[in-house]
Formats: C-alpha cells, structure tokens, sequence
C-alpha cells in the first residue's frame, strides 16, 4: 500500500533531536528522508550514552528510523556538487545548523531557489529570527527555561524545574512537521517553495498557552483560584509553581497508593472534576458530600482541597495504583497510575496499539525498543524500520543522482563521501 508522503524527497541536515524527530516522522509516514551525515563520524548521537560499546547508541536509533544515512563532505568541491544535484532531486531540506552556517557553505536561501524554486527550506532554531538571544546556542532545558515551561513547574517552596518530556526538542520538531506539510499544501497551489522555521523557545512557549492565559488573569484579579496557593497562601505577580495540580481549573493530585514506601511510582494522578463531584462521592462513600453546600461547587471545596485528597489517600491506602484505578474508572473518574519507562517498555497495549515497538538492527546484534506513530489512521499503520548505519545508502544515493560506478569510488577515494 502506498503511503501519503511517497514522492517527497527530504534532504536531512539535522542532528541530535529536534531536527530528527521532525524527519523521522515524515519517514513513518512515506518521504524518502536522506540523512546526510559527516564522513567518518555522523550524528553526534551514534556515539553519545552507549549502550554497546562501538554500536550506534540507542539515542540515534530511536530518533531516525526509516531513514537512508548518505555520508558527504561539502567543503569538498565535488562534495558540494553532490548536494547541488540532490537539492535539485528534493522537495525539502531540513536543517539545524547555527545562524549563517548554510551561507558560509554556499548555499544560501537565495542559492538554493536558483537550484531548485520548489524547495521548502525548514529550519530548527533557538530563537526566532530578529530575537535578541538570536545567536545563543539552545539546548532542550534551555529552551525549557526561555519558554516559560521551568518557571512555572516545580513545587512553590523549590527552584524552577525542567520538565524530563522533550519540550524544547521534540516539541519543536513535531510543530517544524506541521510546518514543512504546511508549506508542501501551498506549493501544490502555487508552484513555489519557501522557507519555513520554528525556534524552540515559541514550540515551548505554545505549549505553556495556559500560563500566559493565567499570567493575565493574575495581572488583572491578583490571584488564581485552581492553583494550591488559593485560599490560603499569598500571590506574587507573577504565575507561581503549582505542584501537581491541574492546569486546566480541575484541581488534580498525585496520591499515594500501596507500596509508595518502597517503589516511587506507587502512585496515582486523581482530578476532581465539577461535572465527575457526584460520582466521586459514590465511589468514596461520601454521598452526604453531593449536596453539602460545603462541599457540592468547586469553590466550596478549594478551601479543604487538600483535606478531600487527604480523603481519597486513605482511601486507597491498602490498593495498589492498578487496582485504585480499576475502582476509580468504573465511576467515570478522570485518573491514571503514574507509569514508569519500565512498565511502560511493557505495557501490552502500547505494543499493540505500535506505540512501543521493536526493531531488529543489523549491527547491534539485538532488537531495541523504540517509539512508533503516536498519531493512527484509519488506513494507515506505518512500518518501523531500523536507523541506517553511518554511509548505509551513499552508493545508492549517489547511483540514483546519475553518478557511475567509476565516479562513485572517485568520490570515495578523495573522501568527499
């Protein structure tokens, strides 16, 4: 079955994260994805956090599945005219290099329309274009910290904290996706390419919407009832860390469950609906609370909130996270066992689903566990196929782009590729 995006040719000139996460989507789902990697060496990512001593780390196998790896030199004059050829060949170019590096290699946006006026230039950056912090060199927790995510994360009486989702890294690269189909849809209208760019402060900052929304709400009423602070604690000016509670006006905890002594997971995350008030009091035994008017408005209750959680711990004292869930759940009540990595390698349904999924690799010598498609279709199951090695496909490549046998081992033996 053919797949949406056969056809479209990317040339991959990211590294790390943000850059091969946006790709390796775009891979899943059809495009020809050429990652173009340095001779001898490649993505810094095939060496960092080994697992297998001389393997490619899972760092790089988990961030660029379904790719081909083309090994080129473009400080050579004949590595240069490799890219020439394929820029000509592709549909898109993705890169994450600093401010000017493009230019500094000859290819500019300006030269890059000459060879090819359809091509979509899309780029990860730090911060956006003109920005005052336009030439810092960002990484994921930075990008957290510039986007408004650490500040408001983390308990009211500690620091900042980071978040360990990627926020600034995969975030931005599934937002820089959106942006390449995007400019894709309006190139079948108008013939023409463009450039396209996401900075990793505003990937984190969209994702933290809710906090600007109650940065002005503080601003203009001087407090925030759903946050833990309300009734009884003082407001600053400035949106303050919440804990674990919810951030969309339904007060939300993480609650012991049995076990918490000994496994740090042993937890669960309850929310308290306005709408899910009644069942929760059947669930509890506590149907006196339903009309209580100390108890039956999310306003009744913010001032004990803590005292209700207090409640439901006790509750679910002797249960284990699994089995408070199991009871919770048949009530209609938003909650969730807090997972580790380890039950989530094994958790059945993700397996099924082909939200976990298992790849042989040819040179690790064993099956590694990766992420597949978090978004499903109807008529689509994409198929997760394992990184390439360093230079896996250049011949091929190079086949492709009209080069001769002759040529190819020219190239190989002056190391452009």
């Amino acid at each position: 079955m053919s797949k949406p995006l056969e056809g479209i040719k990317i040339i991959d000139f990211t590294h790390v994260q943000a850059g091969p996460a946006c790709t390796q989507l775009l891979a899943w789902f059809g495009a020809d994805v050429i990652k173009v990697e340095r001779p001898g060496s490649g993505d810094v990512t095939r060496s960092q956090l080994r697992d297998i001593p001389g393997k490619d780390a899972l760092y790089f196998t988990m961030l660029n599945s379904n790719k081909r790896s083309l090994t080129l030199d473009t400080k050579t004059p004949q590595g240069k005219e490799v890219l020439e050829k394929l820029i000509k060949e592709s549909d898109v170019m993705v890169e994450n290099f600093g401010p000017g590096a493009l230019d500094r290699m000859g290819f500019s946006w300006a030269r890059i329309q000459e060879l090819n006026p359809g091509m979509i230039m899309a780029s990860v950056k730090g911060f956006s274009e003109g920005h005052h912090y336009e030439d810092l060199k960002v990484y994921e927790n930075v990008a957290q910290c510039a986007g408004g995510a650490a500040s408001t994360t983390g308990f009211w009486d500690g620091p900042p904290t980071v978040s360990a989702a990627a926020l600034g890294d995969s975030n931005t690269g599934m937002h820089l996706a959106i942006g390449i189909l995007t400019a894709l849809m309006g190139r079948q209208k108008t013939g023409k390419g463009q450039k396209v760019a996401v900075s990793m402060q505003d990937a984190v900052l969209n994702l933290c919407r809710v906090k600007l929304r109650d940065q002005q709400r503080l601003d203009k009423i001087g407090y925030l009832e759903e946050y833990p602070q309300y009734p009884h604690g003082k407001f600053t000016d400035v949106v303050p860390r919440g804990g674990n509670a919810g951030g969309g006006g339904q007060p939300g905890w993480v609650l012991k469950c049995k076990g918490w002594e000994t496994d740090p997971n042993a937890y669960i995350y309850f929310t308290i609906q306005g709408h899910a008030w009644a069942p929760i009091c059947k669930a509890l035994g506590k149907e006196e609370w339903i009309d209580d008017p100390a108890y039956n408005t999310p306003q009744a209750r913010q001032d004990k909130i803590f005292d209700i959680f207090a409640f439901i711990e006790d509750f679910i004292k002797d249960k284990t996270k699994f089995e408070a869930v199991d009871i919770f759940r048949k009530f209609d009540i938003p909650c969730a066992p807090v997972l580790s990595m380890k039950e989530i390698a094994a958790d059945k349904s993700l397996r099924e689903s082909g939200s976990v999924v298992e790849v042989e690799h040819k040179d690790r010598g064993e099956k590694y566990l990766t992420v597949g498609s978090p978004i499903k279709f109807s008529d689509l199951k994409p198929e997760i196929t394992a990184s390439p090695l360093l230079g896996e496909h250049t011949d091929e490549v190079l086949t492709q782009l009209g080069y001769t046998k002759e040529q190819i081992a020219e190239l190989h033996a002056n190391k452009s590729v």
